[in-house]
């Protein structure tokens, strides 16, 4: 007892250092809140809010204050501050691992390490001068070679925590830029950690071993996890999530690796980070470690991270002249030499001059590893000076304060000017398609999958899909039960209750899904009142910079392969996302017991035609088949109507001219040419790209009024199981004459809704989209 005591409150302290702790916490997350609170307006991030909150609250302001710095700053306080780092520590770096986009890593790891090393190679030159300067000014006489990669690491490091922070709050985190800033904070991060780590093993034989046993330790907890997983994900088959219990024993395992790396003499961030990265993203457990995690760690871990760095700092130490030249100039030659070195990084991969000046900017924020550095000494027998300690802390989050500020002014200015590709037609094909599917009801799912399945079929070409769940808002809630009310693993968020059952078999088929095809499905939830769902949906839409919107029709297949309609709302939502989405549009109309299946893992092949008449939105449609005819059990058709007196003047002559067009120069026909010269150059791009190399079929129809069209749709019916067409968009076009007589639905136009009615009696499902419309997307949601 007396023990305890001893460890709780030493005699020299005032007040219990727990206390102080808690105390320190909540002061941290006011006066953060109210700094956010106004520089919010002027563009400035949570970080900056949160380091400066810190400042204010540490010696170099309040702390100055004699009975505050008795409260805060005691003899025994300095272990709780530096065991709940950790703690924070080994939290957010296994969420920042666990929320990985690893696709994109994979695929633009090049690119990725250009951008970061081209800096850090450069600080790393200009560090050796640097480091016998401090050596002759602070007289380091021993541990030169720990001396030498701290400052090594001050110079090169980029603090990744606060970077993705700053650019998820500033709504960059789906843009290229943001993403390319993210991830080259990440390796550069990672690889310093790597380095020293290995440089401090080979410099004695117990600190190799220890390595040694670090990554097999890590190793088995990766493998552990995976099997763990894999239990909890079947063990909870009936649940929403898995319990709070399951979810400890992960956590247990994770912080008894943290611990042991950082007993052995290294830090825990790198296994962290690793044991997050290779955890299994499919199924309830993965959905609950995030449902945890993202909330905590964004609102209370790295605000009170960031405070607590800012805290560290005393503005007085650098009160003198020498102190402060130095300071300055080392700030100078850490910021100069990571703008320099990613320019030229940048130069090199021709990323545009604005862009590489941000992520120049973003790369020279400190304040992760090096910190731990820093307040770690270089042997148990042996602790750096005050006044280099003191120096180096400085510089670190002086340079962080100054920098953040400058960088998220230019993060707003980019994103207000940003533009990202809102249509197919001008996505290249094997570039990244961006897609938001929205279901409402269980039954939704397997169509919408299915469109995915059959997008992501090319390894060449990566896909990102999002799938919102759409939920009514219910006017009363019917009960309200306490905290200690709720079942195991039910205490969440007021928005988890909604949904009821269809969240559960939601779930079931994404994991399934994601399961079998190995395609990563980001899932959400919107609940708002259907009166203005759409405007979250469109606001989420942009958010998330997709390129098209999937939207269910407001009907369903029967038993019987009848059409009916199930939910009359779902009709006035896609009507006004179709009028004020901010990109390309597409409604499924799904017919899953006779229509398209999912592709991936089909034993047969799947027949898909592409209705063409002409217009933006067919040629929307048939750039949207690019993406589908890459899957291997997919046989797609192109069926191109044109009017009979087109037949005599030999439309497919340039059928049979070898030459294929590059890109540019059929879009700067499309600039001046009229919609028919359009069309024609855009199906022959696609001829000769994918018709001549077999990999499309190419079919023409001669028709002259809108009976003989509705004809040939009657000829083809059975022959396909999904259609492509587009809305509209066409003109006045004598093709689909008089086919307006029996419009039910026109948000699918007038070829998409005959094909939907009881009129062909078709078998197969269609996709009917619409190519974005700039001027109605910008028209706001104020005339719905």
């Amino acid at each position: 007892m007396e023990a305890t005591e001893q460890l709780m409150c030493q005699p020299s302290d005032s007040f219990n250092p727990l206390i102080t702790t808690s105390f320190q916490v909540s002061c941290i997350l006011v006066i953060s809140h109210i700094f956010h609170l106004v520089l919010k307006p002027l563009g400035q991030p949570g970080p900056f809010a949160q380091l400066l909150a810190g400042v204010v609250l540490g010696p170099s302001l309040l702390s100055r204050i004699q009975r505050v710095k008795d409260f805060f700053i005691q003899a025994s306080a300095a272990k709780y501050y530096q065991f709940f780092s950790f703690v924070c520590r080994m939290l957010f770096m296994f969420s920042i691992g666990l929320e990985t986009d690893v696709p994109y890593l994979r695929r633009n790891i090049r690119v990725v390490s250009i951008v970061a090393g081209g800096g850090s190679i450069l600080a790393c030159l200009f560090g050796g001068p640097f480091f016998w300067l401090l050596i002759k000014v602070f007289n380091v006489t021993k541990e030169r070679f720990a001396f030498y990669l701290l400052t090594l690491t001050v110079l090169a490091n980029s603090a990744s925590p606060i970077v993705i922070r700053m650019i998820a709050e500033t709504k960059f985190d789906t843009a290229d830029l943001g993403r390319m800033a993210i991830y080259s904070s990440l390796v550069n991060e990672m690889s310093c950690v790597t380095i020293v780590s290995t440089l401090k093993a080979f410099s004695s034989f117990g600190r190799f071993g220890g390595a040694i046993l670090i990554t097999l330790v890590t190793v088995a907890v990766i493998f552990v996890n995976k099997y763990l997983s894999y239990f909890f994900n079947k063990r909870n088959r009936n649940n929403r999530f898995v319990s709070n219990k399951e979810i400890f024993v992960i956590m247990f395992l994770l912080t008894c690796l943290a611990l042991y790396a950082e007993w052995v003499g290294y830090t825990a961030i790198f296994c962290c980070f690793l044991v997050g990265l290779m955890f299994p993203r499919e199924g309830k457990t993965a959905r609950t470690l995030l449902h945890k995690l993202t909330y905590s760690v964004n609102t209370f871990i790295l605000p009170v991270y960031f405070g607590y760095t800012g805290f560290q700092l005393d503005i007085s130490n650098i009160f003198n002249k020498l102190t402060l030249a130095l300071t300055v100039l080392m700030i100078l030659v850490s910021a100069g030499t990571r703008i320099v070195g990613t320019l030229a990084a940048c130069h090199y991969l021709m990323i545009p001059w604005n862009e590489s000046v941000i992520l120049s900017l973003l790369l020279c924020l400190k304040g992760n590893y090096d910190l731990i550095l820093i307040n770690t000494n270089p042997n148990p027998n042996m602790v750096w000076a005050a006044d280099l300690h003191d120096f180096l802390l400085t510089v670190v989050v002086l340079n962080t304060l100054i920098i953040g500020p400058v960088a998220a002014i230019l993060l707003n200015r980019e994103e207000s000017s940003a533009q990202y590709p809102t249509i197919l037609e001008i996505l290249n094909p094997e570039s990244e398609l961006r897609i938001l599917a929205c279901v409402y009801v269980p039954r939704h799912v397997s169509g919408h999958v299915s469109l995915i399945s059959a997008l992501g079929g090319c390894p060449t070409a990566p896909i990102k899909p999002y799938m919102v769940h759409l939920v009514e808002l219910p006017k009363k809630r019917k009960s309200k039960l306490m905290y200690h009310q709720l079942e195991d693993g039910d205490q969440y968020s007021d928005e988890e209750e909604y949904g009821g059952n269809d969240v559960l078999e939601i779930n079931d088929a994404l994991d399934a899904f994601i399961s079998e095809t190995k395609i990563l499905v980001h899932q959400s939830k919107i609940v708002a009142s259907f009166l203005t769902i759409n405007e979250d949906v469109c606001n989420g839409a942009e958010d998330l910079r997709v390129c098209i919107i999937f939207l269910p029709f407001h009907k369903h297949q029967r038993i019987d392969g009848k059409m009916e309609n199930s939910m009359e709302e779902i009709r006035a939502i896609n009507q006004k996302v179709l009028r004020h989405a901010p990109c390309s549009v597409g409604i499924f109309v799904d017919r899953g017991q006779t229509g398209f299946q999912q592709p991936h893992g089909s034993q047969c092949v799947q027949n898909i035609a592409i209705l063409f008449f002409g217009g933006p939105d067919d040629r929307e449609a048939l750039a949207c088949s690019k993406r589908i005819l890459m899957h291997s059990k997919v046989n797609l058709t192109v069926i191109r109507f044109l009017h009979k007196t087109t037949a005599s003047r030999s439309s497919n002559s340039w059928i049979n001219d070898a030459s294929q067009k590059d890109e540019e120069v059929i879009m700067a026909i499309s600039n001046i040419g009229t919609e028919n010269e359009i069309d024609n150059a855009f199906v022959e791009t696609f001829y000769n790209r994918y018709v001549a190399q077999g990999r499309a079929g190419f079919v023409e129809k001669y028709v002259s009024s809108g009976q003989e069209t509705v004809a040939v749709l009657r000829e083809i019916a059975d022959s396909y199981s999904l259609f492509i067409v587009g809305k509209g968009g066409r003109g006045t076009c004598p093709l689909t004459s008089g086919m307006s007589d029996w419009e039910e639905c026109p948000e699918l136009g007038l070829v998409g809704d005959l094909l939907a009615s009881s009129e062909l009696d078709i078998s197969g499902s269609i996709l009917v989209i619409q190519r974005h419309r700039h001027s109605e997307a910008e028209g706001g949601f104020l005339d719905d």
